[in-house]
């Protein structure tokens, strides 16, 4: 059924936009390529939320530490283990540090932070001076990996140890990005958060990313089961 195929639904105008008010709830039809960057950038850190943190670790080419938190990251498959996150392209053109140190040394650490470690990596978002490194300014401690060159953060209550496996450049324009996606190849885990397979979230603490300056807890948890299968035979 297209958008308004129903007696129950009308279309108007608003600023512009296209209205559908289907069944007493009025829908905003917004098209992408008509809002301004900044609206689109607004509009899908605001919709797409809680987002995970993947603080990266990474060294350039002369072995200079970086580390930075990216909330576009998620899972891509167990087998095999297979992470990725999505840096973007400063409005001056020039790729995010941690996408142009992959790209001359194909490792990097995604590190998970939580509650305990949330000033330290909301410090490490800074901007610094080529050279200065963010493990320095933010008061962490890298520590050697199993597998890679690049260190992992101590203080994180989770690491994972990743080579490149490939970049999909989505846009390398302003406002653009790529995807960045990890082979794990090591994992790190603080004792008292890994039991039998399990992960005990009470002892991760984990955080979201919202919009803003906003982030969340998940304090408030329900459970829901998944239905069976549905009857095939008719």
């Amino acid at each position: 059924m297209g958008a308004c195929d129903s007696a129950s639904c009308f279309r108007s105008t608003k600023s512009g936009n296209p209205i559908v008010r289907y069944l007493e709830v009025t829908i905003l039809i917004l098209y992408a390529d008509e809002i301004t960057h900044h609206d689109r950038y607004r509009l899908v850190i605001g919709a797409v939320v809680p987002r995970p943190i993947a603080w990266v670790s990474t060294i350039d080419a002369d072995g200079r530490l970086n580390l930075a938190p990216f909330s576009y990251f998620n899972i891509v498959c167990p087998s095999p283990m297979t992470l990725v996150f999505c840096p973007g392209v400063h409005a001056d053109g020039r790729k995010k540090d941690s996408w142009r140190n992959i790209e001359a040394v194909p490792e990097f650490v995604i590190n998970l932070t939580n509650e305990d470690t949330a000033e330290a990596m909301n410090q490490t978002s800074i901007v610094l001076p080529a050279g200065q490194s963010e493990f320095e300014w933010a008061g962490l401690t890298p520590a050697p990996s199993q597998t890679i060159r690049v260190p992992r953060v101590t203080e994180a209550p989770f690491a994972f140890e990743c080579t490149l496996d490939r970049v999909v450049v989505i846009s390398d324009q302003p406002g653009g990005g790529a995807a960045i996606f990890g082979r794990v190849r090591c994992i790190h885990v603080r004792d008292d958060i890994y039991d039998n397979g399990r992960i005990e979230l009470a002892a991760l603490r984990p955080i979201g990313r919202l919009a803003g300056d906003a982030y969340t807890r998940t304090t408030d948890i329900f459970h829901m089961q998944r239905p069976p299968p549905a009857n095939s035979g008719g």
